[in-house]
């Protein structure tokens, strides 16, 4: 398997630590409001990512966190005159709603809070300082650039151009302008956690570092998140942790590319502001999952809803897909082998695999998955083997959890409606087509469409 590394800008096979065995960190979001559409995208691809090397048996360590203190939250709390862990916790269980709409995070999984890991960064803070590599002033604790390595190396930015002017906390208190806070002085009225420096709270950088060290090493394989933190968020992260330990912090970087709407860049400004709950108000979060998945996860993705409804129907093709095979399933009968068709199905398997194995290409993927639904919507029927049409269904469906699609089961409808479809069938068989049709009407006044095909009554709700 392939990755594109940000650290070396080229696809490396990727090479585990430990054989068998792969760990990966990915920032998390900052508890303060609802995610947005932007914040989804990297939940949904790096999760897929977990998603496929459980496929490959690999036995998966996902880390995704989850800020629960930080400026952001201090402020929304001040304004609702709440507490920051109100705060924190009620966008925490929006998120985990959120996200089991996304499909996201069923197992192999931890989603550890920064305030749980308080004192592991106090120790993390004292030994950088104990190193000369960070210092203290009035309570108030900042890593010293100088004392890293190649700082700038993972997003190819050198210091001159970033003291000249980057996107760097400005303070007096600095040695440097690079230098970045370790531990934040608490101020009248927020929350602090005691230390050697007295009472205040860690920064945000400092977070991941701890986390990740103490659930998955000092090296992990595959650290992850939005180009955007490219700098200076992994940046500090890649300077504080090296420091430190003297070891590669992770030896894979991946970083997945932003996200527009309708061309421009998110902004509550422009007014094209969508968080993931709004969104689900229009769509099934199972179609932005699948929009998040439609393009390489390196490319900048564009969101409008003429995309979301192209790939609605496109979602529903492919459902349709599940429940022909379904059908067919309980009608076949015969279950010999039939090689050629089985060795079309594992073609198109191999082609999705092999996509998945480059750089985690899932745009080509879901192509290899219509493929199966074309092949088989064409050519099986009630005659085709029972064997070949399972062995398809499991490979569809196979495929499909990869990429965390196609996991909602269908519906049972009502007695009544069930009835009222059974009443229909029979009245077309006696030709009287008016009561077939005032059925039909009745059923849609219900919400229910019913579609007549060669397999019989197909219904889906509106």
């Amino acid at each position: 398997m392939k990755l594109y590394n940000t650290l070396t800008r080229k696809k490396e096979e990727f090479i585990p630590i430990e054989k068998g065995k792969v760990g990966i960190y990915v920032c998390g979001p900052t508890v303060y409001d609802y995610i947005h559409v932007g914040n989804a995208r990297p939940a949904v691809v790096f999760d897929t990512l977990r998603r496929f090397f459980i496929y490959k048996d690999y036995d998966v360590k996902y880390i995704t966190n989850f800020t629960d203190i930080d400026d952001k939250i201090i402020n929304r709390a001040n304004e609702e005159g709440v507490s920051a862990k109100t705060i924190a916790n009620k966008y925490i269980e929006a998120f985990i709603e959120d996200a089991k709409g996304l499909n996201l995070y069923e197992e192999n999984t931890t989603h550890p809070r920064a305030t749980e890991f308080v004192q592991p960064m106090i120790d993390f803070i004292q030994a950088l300082i104990d190193k000369g590599a960070a210092y203290n002033v009035d309570g108030n604790v900042y890593f010293n650039i100088e004392a890293a390595k190649d700082y700038g190396k993972l997003s190819k930015k050198n210091i001159e151009d970033l003291i000249s002017g980057a996107r760097v906390e400005v303070s007096q208190e600095k040695k440097n302008p690079l230098d970045f806070a370790l531990w934040k002085k608490a101020k009248e009225g927020e929350p602090y956690w005691d230390s050697p420096w007295g009472k205040g709270r860690p920064g945000w950088h400092i977070e991941c570092s701890v986390m990740a060290k103490t659930l998955l090493g000092d090296t992990i394989d595959i650290h992850a998140g939005g180009e955007d933190l490219q700098f200076p968020h992994h940046e500090n992260e890649i300077a504080q942790s090296e420091t430190l330990t003297g070891k590669p912090f992770a030896n894979y970087w991946l970083h997945n590319g932003m996200l527009t709407i309708d061309n421009r860049k998110m902004s509550k400004s422009l007014g094209n502001f969508f968080t993931v709950r709004e969104i689900g108000e229009e769509f099934d979060l199972e179609v932005l999952r699948f929009f998040l998945l439609s393009a390489h996860y390196r490319n900048p993705i564009n969101f409008n809803r003429e995309v979301m409804e192209q790939l609605e129907n496109g979602l529903e093709r492919l459902y349709n897909t599940k429940k022909n095979l379904e059908y067919l399933l309980d009608m076949a009968e015969d279950s010999k082998v039939e090689n050629g068709e089985i060795n079309k199905i594992n073609k198109y398997k191999d082609e999705f695999i092999k996509s998945m194995e480059d750089d985690l290409n899932t745009a080509d993927a879901i192509a290899s998955l219509f493929d199966i639904s074309k092949y088989a919507n064409t050519n099986f029927n009630e005659k085709t083997s029972k064997f070949v049409i399972q062995y398809t269904y499991n490979t569809f469906m196979e495929l499909a959890n990869i990429l965390g699609l196609l996991y909602k089961e269908e519906e049972i409808l009502e007695e009544e409606i069930l009835e009222l479809i059974e009443k229909r069938t029979q009245a077309r068989k006696e030709k009287n087509y008016q009561l077939a049709d005032k059925i039909r009407d009745d059923l849609k006044n219900k919400g229910i469409i019913l579609e007549d095909t060669q397999e019989g009554v197909k219904w889906k709700r509106i």
